[in-house]
């Protein structure tokens, strides 16, 4: 029979343990609050460091042909933004070893064809995926997107057309979405992939030691010895597990909001696009929190339950480790699934572990509540944890797991 008195008791003997454990506390506690910041606010530093320098740098363009035609050579070497390097017959090798970071072929006869209004096509080269070289075909672009118009202007001008001809009207782009809303566009996939993810590594190894840890250390035989039962036993063990596992990930999103609010000190103009997103993110009100917590918790049932039944099969904590390792790429996969362009919250996947919960956490932090699938999904993730559950409870009544030799 359960008893409440006896679980407590259990719990509060695997707490002060688990306190005491300066390994389980650093990989629960420490890392997580102090992870982000170093990850989130160098990373930031970096990237804009990174990407300030390559937008910076005058690119070393090369000139394959143009002998005949002189004038759009000439124009591309007046422009301040590219440099203008002699042609070599290796220059796919150059741009694949970013010696230069892009090349022009300038077909034969052009400039005649462009007298003769006949149309010819311009090819950049460059090295696809390669940020600066990206930049400089970009700036080659862009140079002769100018020329071109000038050609127009010209040839309107010698017409005595005015050159509004060509842009009867404009274009403009304006977004409508609330903050929030691009925020959970853009960051709220995100943030609960980190969350699952969180949940799970902050079950990891509180169930591995209260398993495997225990028949290594050879304490398991005296706690089952003693007059509590298995049911009592398994759910003291599994509570301090799954207090882990929601403390680690509580204390990793204090610490991602601290990370994001210190963003806002940023002075540059590219770190300042940055301290914006994070103030959208620091806009979110305690219903969003609150119901992301909500839906996190079954999960979290979930995780601890699963390890603490996988990580009991285990002899040592060793072998634990081998076999709980695999449980992070099965946990990865669909949560990163999430932040895949194109996938939206269906009925078929709210019944999809980890997936769904990662999708409404992106719907939620985004300020659209589809309460029909967020029941669903709590409903589906509460069977997939009782389950899970009811398994650990089996697997701690069963001499062969426990005594495997």
């Amino acid at each position: 029979m359960m008893n409440l008195q006896t679980i407590g008791v259990v719990y509060r003997k695997e707490l002060t343990e688990w306190l005491r454990d300066r390994r389980t506390l650093i990989s629960t506690v420490v890392v997580p609050l102090l992870l982000f910041p170093v990850l989130i606010l160098g990373f930031t530093y970096l990237a804009a460091d990174l990407l300030g320098k390559a937008k910076d740098e005058i690119p070393s363009i090369m000139l394959i042909g143009g002998e005949d035609s002189p004038q759009v050579v000439a124009a591309l070497q007046k422009v301040d933004s590219l440099k203008i390097v002699p042609y070599a017959a290796d220059w796919k090798n150059q741009i694949s070893e970013k010696t230069i970071r892009a090349a022009v072929e300038i077909p034969p006869g052009f400039q005649a064809s462009l007298e003769a209004n006949e149309e010819k096509t311009v090819t950049i080269y460059f090295y696809e995926g390669e940020i600066k070289s990206s930049f400089g075909a970009e700036h080659l672009e862009k140079s002769l997107k100018n020329y071109r118009d000038q050609i127009v202007k010209d040839r309107l001008a010698a017409r005595s057309i005015a050159t509004s001809v060509l842009t009867p009207f404009d274009i403009k782009q304006t977004n409508v979405a609330p903050p929030e809303k691009v925020s959970g566009a853009t960051l709220g996939g995100f943030i609960g992939y980190l969350v699952i993810l969180l949940c799970m590594t902050g079950a990891m190894y509180p169930a591995i030691d209260l398993t495997a840890g225990e028949k290594e250390r050879g304490t398991m035989e005296t706690i089952l010895s003693s007059p509590v039962s298995r049911l009592n036993l398994v759910l003291g063990k599994f509570l301090l597990v799954l207090s882990a596992a929601l403390a680690t990930a509580a204390l990793s999103v204090l610490s991602m909001g601290i990370s994001f609010n210190a963003m806002k000190h940023f002075n540059s103009s590219v770190n300042s696009g940055r301290g914006e997103a994070a103030s959208l993110i620091l806009q979110l009100g305690p219903k969003p929190v609150l119901l992301i917590f909500v839906m996190a918790l079954p999960l979290a049932v979930f995780f601890a339950a699963a390890l603490m039944t996988i990580a009991l099969f285990a002899k040592t904590y060793k072998e634990a480790q081998s076999y709980l390792t695999p449980m992070t790429f099965v946990v990865v996969i669909p949560a990163v699934a999430s932040l895949l362009p194109g996938v939206e919250l269906t009925p078929k996947l709210a019944l999809v572990p980890i997936l769904s919960t990662s999708l409404v956490c992106k719907e939620i932090i985004a300020g659209t509540y589809h309460w029909n699938s967020i029941a669903l999904i709590f409903a589906s993730t509460c069977v997939y944890a009782a389950i899970a559950l009811f398994l650990a409870v089996k697997m701690f009544q069963r001499e062969d797991v426990l005594f495997r030799s």
